[in-house]
């Protein structure tokens, strides 16, 4: 029997294309594209590569695309997935692998040191606090046939100590990340209407719990922008259930928390993959996702 990879690939006739689109000119461009790995979730470094996951490891590539994607050297890092995150410093990598723990890696690479501890959960990791001091991250239980709708908010300290709970509410959570003032985590979450995620915040404390988007769309992976006027987010066409990838899908902004009027600025084919983890590049520009278009 032939051993199936733990990462995703691309299907025949695929492509992975990374794109960065800019504030200034409201315009998107190609800044890599592949036909033989599949791409996910950049974030952008602040010396301007993007970082990207790919075939269970990581890469960096420019983020203006002037060269290929190189692989960060992680010694003892298991494959990858998707949910990875950079240090406010931009000097290590926070990455989740496919034995459901979070990694600390180097970028400029080294060995990798485990996080997480052996409690018997999953962990998917989303965001790190401005300061640098915690992760959040979100904790699945595999048990049952419904557990995906274990999944918590819960932050923990970046040694792996002092582990808190962020949600007790019913309904799945994921995405979280905080503003860049700290003050909130944003996330999406099925709490107000089961089987459709919407976008929220709360206090770390898990204090002021709000729901920011009310439409139709399914709505995953709000990532405000490091100047913290703008938040960029994925959304799904209506009655679409998880995060699934190829599909028909938009990207949309937020201006200054008006979360009543979103505007959609880039159409795609996508989801699962195209922009999971923080992508804005530091000066808040410019942000990076990827897309999967399908060329008969």
């Amino acid at each position: 029997m032939t051993e199936q990879p733990s990462f995703r690939r691309l299907a025949p006739g695929q492509r992975a294309r990374v794109r960065v689109w800019r504030r200034d000119e409201r315009s998107v461009r190609t800044v890599h594209e592949s036909t033989d790995r599949l791409y996910e979730a950049p974030n952008w470094t602040p010396d301007g590569r993007l970082l990207v996951n790919g075939d269970g490891q990581l890469w960096t590539l420019p983020a203006d695309g002037s060269g290929a994607p190189t692989v960060v050297e992680a010694a003892g890092l298991p494959d990858v997935n998707n949910d990875h995150v950079l240090s406010p410093g931009g000097d290590e990598v926070y990455a989740s692998a496919n034995d459901w723990h979070i990694w600390r890696v180097p970028l400029a690479g080294g060995a990798a040191e485990r996080i997480t501890p052996d409690d018997g959960a999953m962990h998917f990791l989303h965001g790190v606090r401005p300061d640098g001091a915690r992760l959040a991250y979100v904790q699945l239980r595999p048990e049952g046939e419904n557990w995906w709708a274990s999944a918590t908010i819960r932050t923990i300290a970046v040694d792996g100590t002092d582990d808190r709970a962020v949600t007790t509410h019913p309904g799945p959570a994921d995405g979280s990340e905080w503003t860049p003032d700290g003050r909130w985590i944003l996330f999406n979450t099925e709490q107000f209407s089961p089987g459709h995620a919407q976008l929220a915040r709360i206090g770390e404390d898990g204090s002021g719990l709000e729901q920011l988007t009310f439409d139709e769309r399914v709505n995953w992976f709000p990532h405000p922008a490091p100047t913290g006027e703008l938040t960029v987010y994925l959304s799904y066409p209506t009655r679409t259930t998880g995060h699934p990838a190829d599909l028909p899908v938009e990207l949309r902004l937020v201006t200054d928390d008006d979360w009543a009027a979103p505007e959609t600025i880039v159409e795609l084919f996508g989801g699962q993959g195209t922009i999971n983890v923080p992508s804005w590049s530091p000066d808040g520009s410019a942000f990076a996702f990827v897309d999967y278009p399908v060329v008969d």
